[in-house]
Formats: structure tokens, sequence, C-alpha cells
């Protein structure tokens, strides 16, 4: 699958017809006041190349972040004040070799650590031992399942993933995920249209698996597609691109933008540089004056203007949408 760079889906961004500058009226949000969240990114390989993927993984990408990098993501951790979780995601993160180092090192600092679980990795050869490893050191597990249909899933995530999200699910809670464990999915809508009520897709999640599959799970997230990477280019393709922005557009919340997880957190890249999300990661938008973790300074970070361009209508349209699920 062809690449789109971060300039090219800018410039495609710029081509539809709405501005979320003008419908904030102003270029840029504000910070809040205090990092709660660091969001580390450890790299783009993973054992999957899903349909919808922001990040644009699969198991042809190198990319990956190396000790030293890890290491000083744990100083910066340690030195900030308010820091509560920190979020490792990426491809899979569980088969970066800084995995462990940034588990642990996470723990040490007694902060909550979530794990952004693709589920199907839990059952590739030389990763059996990672749900014990998980419930080891009482990392939260937000794990993707696009629906709880096999059809649906396997759509947009390939043949037969369903069937090992299930069995990576199995696992997680014959170890006390979903009752003594945290244990968090994530739904995608699987085209062009919002999430729907995270509320009503919870209930229905939790019965149709407990149901047929004797699965469960603390919660669900449900976030809405942002158009960018591959769904981006999906999007182009069948022509639904405008139409898509339009959706997003009709459905800016304002209500939501306190809530925005780029105004609570730091994103770290597998190269040490930082974002505002994981989103703007993606699309080559660093922060101002391209601040890395090496030049790190707190007071300046919480004194920037978050850059933000057409993509952040995701995240702003219906009820929300964050690393968290929905935001009203």
């Amino acid at each position: 699958m062809s690449r789109l760079s971060g300039a090219q889906q800018i410039e495609l961004l710029e081509r539809s017809s709405v501005s979320f500058a003008s419908s904030i009226q102003k270029p840029y949000l504000v910070a809040a006041p205090e990092v709660k969240i660091l969001q580390i990114n450890v790299g783009k390989w993973c054992n999957q190349a899903c349909r919808h993927c922001h990040v644009d993984a699969s198991p042809a990408r190198t990319e990956r972040m190396d000790d030293a990098t890890a290491r000083r993501c744990l100083a910066i951790a340690q030195d900030l004040p308010n820091l509560e979780v920190i979020d490792l995601t990426g491809g899979a993160p569980e088969g970066h070799e800084v995995f462990p180092l940034l588990i642990e090192g996470a723990r040490s600092l007694d902060k909550r650590v979530i794990d952004r679980c693709n589920l199907t990795i839990l059952s590739e050869p030389g990763y059996e031992h990672i749900p014990a490893y998980l419930a080891e050191h009482r990392v939260e597990v937000v794990a993707s399942l696009p629906h709880f249909s096999a059809q649906r899933t396997d759509h947009q995530r390939g043949k037969g993933v369903f069937d090992r999200s299930l069995a990576g699910l199995k696992k997680l809670n014959e170890l006390g995920y979903g009752t003594a464990l945290p244990l968090h999915l994530v739904y995608n809508p699987s085209g062009a249209f919002l999430a729907g009520d995270q509320t009503s897709l919870e209930k229905e999640f939790k019965h149709k698996l407990l149901n047929q599959f004797g699965i469960t799970f603390t919660g669900l997230y449900a976030l809405n597609n942002l158009p960018i990477s591959r769904f981006l280019e999906s999007l182009v393709r069948a022509n639904q691109f405008k139409e898509y922005m339009e959706v997003l557009a009709q459905a800016f919340n304002p209500k939501t933008l306190p809530g925005l997880m780029c105004r609570h957190q730091i994103n770290v890249g597998f190269d040490g540089f930082i974002y505002d999300c994981d989103f703007n990661q993606m699309l080559d938008l660093p922060v101002e004056n391209r601040m890395d973790i090496w030049n790190f300074d707190l007071t300046t970070y919480l004194n920037r203007k978050i850059r933000i361009h057409n993509h952040c209508y995701g995240c702003t349209a219906g009820a929300g949408s964050s690393c968290g699920g929905s935001i009203e």
C-alpha cells in the first residue's frame, strides 16, 4: 500500500471545503496548565496492517525507539509534577525492544501504565508470555476490537483477526483482566461515519461478548476515525473524502474543546520528537520550535500554541473522540 507523506496529507486536508481554525475562531488551541499524560509511540512495526490504522503500521515498518530515547522519556516522566499516566502505543508496542524497559520504569515511578494492544500479538510466536507479564506489572490494557462480529472486524483488520482477538481476550480474562484488572476495548466505525453513542455501544458489546463468547471487559472507548493516513487514502479512493469532512465539520461540538487530549498530554515519537498528539505525529506536525526530549522544557511546552488542522474535526465531532473515548 502506498503511503502519503505528512505534507501530502496536509495538502489534501487543505483542499476540503471546511476550516477547523474558523470553527474555533482562531488558528490554535491553548494548552492546559498541567500535563497529566505522557504518551509514547515506540515505533511503527506491527504484526498487522489494518485498513484504518492512523500510524500506517505494518510488519514491513522498521522504525523503532532505542534505549536511550526510552530512558530519556522516563527521566522526563519523573520530573513532571502532575503526571498520572504513561500511555504506550505504536504499531504493536509489545513487539518493540524498549517495551519492558518502559513498563518497568513507569511502574517504578508509581504511574498508571497503559498498553494499547491489538490482541493478536498475544498469540504470535515469542509473545505468548505478554499477558502474564502485563498482569504481573498491573498494566492497564486498551485493546482494539472494531466490532463483536467476525465479518466487520475481519473486514477492517484482516482475515482471522476476530478469532485471534477473542483468544487474546480470553487469555486476559483468565488473568483477571476485565474484573480485577482494567481492560478497555476500542471501537472504530467501519466506514465514513461517526462513532455511535459510547454508552449504548458499551452495553451492546458487553451483552454480545458475554453471551456469545463468555468474555468480560471493563469499558469501551468509541473513537471517530480521523481523516489521516490509511483511512484518508481509503476515503480518497472511494470518493468520500469531501463528504466525510463535511460530516465531521457539521457535527463540530465546541463543548469538546476543554477535554481534548492535546491540551493535557505530551506525545513522543520513536525518534524523540514531541507532538501535541499522536495524530499530529503522523502528519509530521511537531510542536512549536520542533522541541524534542533532549531539549524539553516544561514551561515552554505549557505556553505553546497547539498546532491544529482540519483533521482536528475528528476529535471534536459529536461527543468528541480521544484516546480515552468520548469527551462529552
